[in-house]
């Protein structure tokens, strides 16, 4: 399905993937804007189609600069890597696939371990179903 759907729709799916999950990383550090920025900068790129690829490489890499400072398994690091992916996608449109995977498992990762699978394929879900909206809505 993926290949098939128009880049920009990608770029704002994978930003509402990494939205969704970017309480995990703003609720332990709060002042570090380096994720929501880089949502906020694909969402401009799927509403202008404007980039530079310059832009682009910075915003990306400075959110998973902040995914680094994180510890492996805290949610906070997925949910900073899906922002990173989530900018990239105005670069390379599979990078969307990267964006939803990581947003996944911050969910997992912030999960009771007894619901973690439970989660994850919740929130798979929820992205599979998300991707079929936006693409009703945003090719007709």
């Amino acid at each position: 399905m993926v290949r098939k759907t128009d880049h920009r729709i990608l770029a704002v799916w994978a930003a509402d993937c990494a939205e969704r999950v970017l309480p995990c990383f703003e609720e332990n550090y709060p002042e570090d804007t380096r994720p929501r920025d880089a949502i906020g900068a694909c969402r401009t790129w799927a509403r202008t189609g404007v980039f530079r690829m310059a832009d682009v490489r910075r915003i990306a890499l400075a959110a998973h600069a902040a995914a680094r400072e994180v510890s492996e398994f805290d949610p906070a690091r997925s949910a900073a890597r899906a922002a990173g992916h989530a900018m990239a996608t105005a670069h390379v449109a599979t990078h969307a696939i990267a964006a939803a995977l990581y947003a996944a498992t911050a969910v997992r990762d912030a999960a009771d371990p007894s619901d973690a699978g439970s989660a994850t394929i919740r929130e798979r879900e929820w992205q599979l179903q998300h991707l079929h909206r936006l693409r009703e809505r945003m090719t007709s």
